[in-house]
């Protein structure tokens, strides 16, 4: 945990930041009652984009993006429906989709948004050299202002969750500064953003949808310690916290649990050490490496008692990135909570106490290594330690050391990570799982790399029907030999699923959720629209 005073220290930082962001002098109620009259709210639910608002290199991939309109959205069922568009065709070969798109959108600037647009933010999108794969888009042409037509160079069974993922930008405004001062068609424009500390929006008159009800937005971010202490303190009207909170009474707030398929996990470096990335950095790990090392751990976890006692019951526990979601493959499952089962997987690899201190060797390798959780993360500190606890009871020493994400990036390659993850599309799990995106952002930092896991997925891709996709994106995860699940390969411990914990003001009323993914890009905004003051 962090010292008592620097924890003393963020939190009246972050207080005397919520008070100048809330622009009140005033008692907490008072505050809460002047945000009412002015159909004001300040929220702290996630937290700063490192990268900015535009949606051409990620923002809005995890949740709404707020400033921008995506062509198609999920309902509070999940089901797809329409948002800029009005409806699709997708031809027999499944190669060509043609979209049409309403005519009464405008920009924030006042200007309308075509076809010409769409066009733009996909080949933009395309060019950009983030992690938005667009690779099989052969082309996108605007047949007239409200007609676009995607070709496709095979047949992508999930091209209309990057529909739904990606927010349309002005072709006529987007420049170099675009991520810092977005401008789009969504239900909210960027007002001013403080780095650091907080961001104001305000709401568009000219949105084609359901007119917010609150007029203006700030978003402060804070420590999970800070946004706590700002929730009791009355400065915030909705505030994510982290399950070790949850059972904390705030006066005046409620706790909303919100499932999701938002989960935490170990990524091992899947290779021997030795190797370099393009900047230096190094990668692999001769322990993890070891196929029974992954196993074992994967065995010996304990992830029921991980949601208990880390997550104090609001959560899952997880075996694959999509537990429960229709391309999970529950025979990819493996049994847990057997550390006698992990240890003779340990011993049949040849790993013994031979030096009688708890800890195994393997000629002259020792069974530890360093498993690195972002030091601002309570949930993800707590995890790491707990499950370092369990794993030394079948000789394995894991070091737990917090970091910033600026120092994780560099030392993933080489270190086990806990990391998070969990979106309603399997193109994620193509992302982490795929050979080609070893080393690419956080993807797939183990480099973990199986032919046959491969091919599967790209046939899930390629396929021109749903039924098809499903199977072979099972059978990536266990097709009876083999796999990228804890019954294969092993290149990842799942641990737990998380449900999102927001304190909310008890008379504010934030909808009917939607099941979340992961926590980037402020999920409990998707449905903005709907949030309103109760018995108003």
């Amino acid at each position: 945990m962090l010292k008592q005073s620097s924890i003393r220290l963020t939190i009246l930082l972050a207080l005397i930041v919520s008070v100048i962001a809330a622009g009140c002098s005033q008692t907490p109620k008072e505050s809460a009652n002047a945000a009412k009259e002015k159909d004001q709210l300040v929220v702290a639910v996630g937290a700063e984009p490192e990268g900015g608002f535009d949606p051409t290199t990620g923002w809005g991939r995890y949740g709404s993006p707020l400033f921008q309109s995506t062509l198609f959205k999920y309902d509070d069922k999940m089901s797809v429906v329409n948002d800029l568009a009005t409806g699709y065709e997708l031809s027999a070969d499944g190669l060509v989709w043609t979209v049409n798109i309403r005519k009464d959108v405008k920009f924030t600037d006042g200007k309308p948004l075509t076809a010409a647009d769409v066009k733009y933010t996909y080949e933009t999108a395309a060019g950009s050299g983030s992690a938005i794969d667009l690779s099989n888009m052969k082309s996108v042409d605007a047949v007239n202002d409200t007609t676009v037509k995607f070709t496709l160079k095979e047949p992508q069974s999930t091209f209309l969750q990057m529909m739904l993922a990606t927010g349309i930008v002005p072709k006529h405004a987007h420049g170099k500064d675009y991520s810092q001062k977005p401008l789009g068609s969504g239900p909210y424009k960027l007002v001013q953003w403080d780095k650091g500390q907080q961001l104001i929006v305000e709401a568009n008159p000219d949105y084609y949808g359901t007119k917010p009800y609150f007029k203006k937005l700030t978003f402060l971010f804070l420590t999970e310690d800070a946004a706590f202490a700002a929730a009791k303190a009355g400065k915030v009207d909705v505030s994510y916290i982290p399950a070790a909170f949850s059972k904390q009474q705030v006066p005046g707030m409620k706790l909303e649990a919100v499932r999701t398929v938002d989960n935490r996990g170990i990524v091992f470096p899947y290779v021997k050490s030795g190797g370099k990335t393009k900047d230096g950095f190094p990668i692999g790990n001769d322990v993890t490496s070891d196929i029974a090392i992954r196993k074992a751990i994967n065995t010996a976890l304990d992830r029921k008692a991980l949601v208990q006692g880390v997550l104090e019951g609001h959560g899952t526990p997880a075996f694959t990135v999509n537990d429960g979601l229709p391309w999970y493959n529950p025979s990819s499952v493996v049994p847990d909570a057997d550390p006698e089962s992990a240890k003779k997987m340990l011993a049949d690899a040849g790993w013994k106490d031979t030096n009688g201190d708890g800890i195994l060797e393997k000629g002259a390798l020792k069974a530890e290594f360093t498993l690195l959780y972002p030091s601002n993360d309570v949930t993800r500190q707590s995890l790491a330690i707990a499950v370092a606890d369990k794993i030394k009871s079948i000789g394995i020493n894991i070091k737990v050391d917090g970091k910033s994400f600026d120092e994780i990036k560099n030392l993933m390659y080489s270190s086990a990570v806990l990391l998070g993850w969990g979106s309603n599309d399997p193109t994620e799990m193509y992302n982490i799982y795929n050979s080609k995106y070893a080393g690419v952002e956080y993807y797939n930092p183990g480099y973990y790399n199986n032919p046959a896991v491969d091919d599967y997925m790209n046939k899930a891709l390629r396929a021109t029907n749903t039924k098809d996709a499903m199977e072979f994106w099972k059978k990536a995860q266990w097709d009876g030999t083999t796999g990228l699940s804890a019954k294969g390969d092993a290149p990842w411990a799942w641990l737990v699923n998380i449900d999102h914990l927001y304190l909310v003001k008890d008379n504010l009323d934030i909808g009917k959720q939607r099941i979340h993914p992961h926590g980037h890009g402020w999920p409990v905004t998707d449905n903005i629209e709907e949030w309103k003051w109760r018995n108003e």
